[in-house]
């Protein structure tokens, strides 16, 4: 919801659940050790899993972080008016009082194929990403390495953006959708499912329709990945080595915790944008594009001018409520896979 790695600041880099076996050989008196280059496919499999038992949890955030966003778009507030939805515990009870726990879960299965798509592109990916910077540079592995890190999870973070952009489209224009009318804001997009919805978008826009915010969804996750990959990586080493943390789940809550709180500092404004190009309304007299938006800078521009730079943070709380569980989520079951998967000698 927006994922990651466990690497670090110290002598020994481990990525997020680092699928890179180690092989140790005894030449002779000496031991050497060297890093056998992390599996995608493992990869892919561990982030999938990890971020679908996540957003399970945590979709509900996303569908009120959703609404905060596009709630008042383009509209500066008037003194005295009142608004649909205040702030997150108002949101949640709005929506379960007039739509029921379907309303808190829209969106839910295209949530799970952008997980999957995205997530685990993006985690399975972010190692071997590492793995090739390293090679290029001939640098060790082994060793830490700030820059290789960020751009490891910035590159990761765009390509899974690219392949998973058209299930973000959809699924914010299902968590959007209200069957209550006093429940509605922004543009309603009515879909049965996400096969419906990809096939009414490719039918009425075309293959550009479908991939609509793609270039908004890239940067968004693009900033996002490159900071919260290696930023969990630093702060989990540092509370392991100077906080004296055992390496466990409530390590890795913590240290997910933290990264999350920094991670919606750099994403909201990113996912404001993503959000309304997403969402908005089609040409009325073509059929095609987007009605308020030609691309982000121009959503950008007039969200700023229109509602003043505070509502780059609009729905910050909710987005921290919905990022910050779901990385601790998702980075707990990463890590319960992988050790799975050491257990199996899948690799």
């Amino acid at each position: 919801m927006s994922s990651s790695s466990l690497q670090s600041s110290g002598t020994t880099a481990l990525a997020v659940p680092s699928l890179a076996p180690t092989l140790t050989t005894t030449p002779a008196a000496a031991t050497t050790t060297t890093t056998r280059k992390p599996s995608a496919v493992l990869g892919f499999m561990a982030g999938g899993i990890a971020a679908c038992g996540a957003v399970t949890i945590t979709n509900p955030a996303e569908v009120i972080k959703t609404r905060l966003q596009l709630q008042g778009e383009l509209m500066r507030q008037a003194p005295g008016s009142t608004r649909i939805y205040t702030n997150f515990p108002q949101a949640f009870a709005h929506i379960a009082k007039h739509e029921g726990i379907r309303g808190l879960q829209r969106g839910l299965g295209s949530a799970y194929m952008y997980q999957i798509m995205m997530n685990g592109t993006r985690l399975g990916l972010y190692d071997p990403i590492k793995h090739t910077i390293h090679s290029m540079l001939k640098t060790d592995p082994q060793q830490n390495n700030n820059v290789v890190n960020i751009a490891a999870g910035g590159i990761g973070g765009v390509l899974s953006a690219a392949l998973a952009s058209p299930l973000f489209l959809v699924k914010t224009r299902l968590q959007s959708y209200s069957s209550h009318p006093g429940s509605r804001v922004g543009h309603q997009h009515k879909y049965k499912h996400t096969v419906d919805a990809l096939r009414s978008i490719y039918k009425a826009e075309g293959l550009r329709g479908v991939y609509r915010g793609v270039d908004a969804s890239m940067m968004r996750t693009g900033a996002g990945s490159s900071v919260q990959l290696p930023l969990y990586d630093v702060v989990k080493q540092k509370l392991i080595k100077v906080g004296g943390l055992e390496n466990g789940a409530f390590c890795h809550g913590l240290s997910s915790l933290i990264s999350g709180f920094f991670l919606c500092i750099v994403m909201n404004p990113f996912d404001i944008i993503s959000t309304r190009m997403f969402n908005q309304a089609p040409d009325p007299l073509t059929g095609r594009g987007g009605m308020l938006y030609k691309s982000p800078v121009d959503c950008l521009v007039k969200t700023i001018k229109a509602e003043g730079v505070q509502a780059l943070y609009k729905g910050f709380t909710a987005h921290y409520l919905r990022i910050g569980p779901h990385t601790i989520f998702t980075f707990v079951f990463m890590e319960q896979v992988k050790n799975l998967f050491e257990k199996l000698d899948l690799y």
